[in-house]
């Protein structure tokens, strides 16, 4: 299962997502999907973000079960400390 959440981003980018994900809330998409699907929507989020933020959640082995990746000027950071996942507020 994968998680997008968006802020601050067009409604013609959320639509395209809604092709492949549910959006569960304004800007929070969910599903399941291939890693190949996966890493083709991230590549297009980051060409249509804009100005508006993106995360990425997505499953993968390590020892949190889980790993995220963000694009643009999110409110909060992800720190990795020595493979942990931390979120850093500003």
């Amino acid at each position: 299962m994968v998680v997008f959440i968006l802020e601050n981003v067009r409604p013609s980018l959320r639509g395209e997502l809604s092709r492949w994900l549910l959006e569960i809330k304004a800007g929070v998409f969910t599903g399941k999907i291939s890693a190949l699907v996966r890493d083709e929507l991230w590549h297009l989020i980051g060409q249509k973000l804009g100005k508006g933020s993106a995360v990425m959640i997505y499953p993968t082995n390590t020892e949190q079960g889980f790993n995220a990746k963000m694009l643009g000027n999110p409110s909060r950071r992800l720190i990795d400390i020595e493979g942990m996942l931390l979120v850093k507020t500003q």
